[in-house]
């Protein structure tokens, strides 16, 4: 049993990136998927596929990469949000990363999204990740 699914498919991730992986199987939940959608639409990974095996299923992430220099997409990925400490942000304290260049993904009461769109719904929400 995995106390802290999130910090998990993050963990994968960025282990995968530094192994020069190319693709990534993760086993899903809601959360998670929403969360993969969130990284493919700011360009942060290449393609993603939700396969139903077994009673859970997986999620296989193709991670992106410079075609030239090989460098990741994703620089760094961390949780911020943790079982033990929750941390939420509000429309006036939403967090900026590295000044707008990355993104921080927020759990809100309208899915998850990242911070970018929450502050133009103007909804504050739980921020599970710092990605850049």
């Amino acid at each position: 049993m995995n106390t802290d699914p999130i910090a998990d498919y993050l963990t994968r991730v960025r282990n995968a990136i530094k192994a020069n992986q190319r693709v990534v199987e993760i086993p899903a939940s809601n959360l998670k998927k929403e969360i993969t959608k969130v990284l493919f639409d700011k360009g942060y990974i290449a393609n993603f596929k939700f396969e139903d095996n077994g009673p859970q299923g997986i999620i296989k992430v193709a991670l992106k990469y410079h075609p030239i220099t090989k460098v990741p997409a994703i620089r760094s990925i961390q949780r911020i949000s943790k079982p033990g400490l929750r941390k939420y942000a509000g429309t006036e304290n939403m967090p900026r990363v590295l000044n707008g260049l990355g993104i921080a993904i927020l759990s809100t009461s309208k899915g998850v999204m990242s911070d970018k769109e929450a502050r133009q719904q103007n909804i504050g929400g739980e921020v599970l990740a710092y990605v850049y």
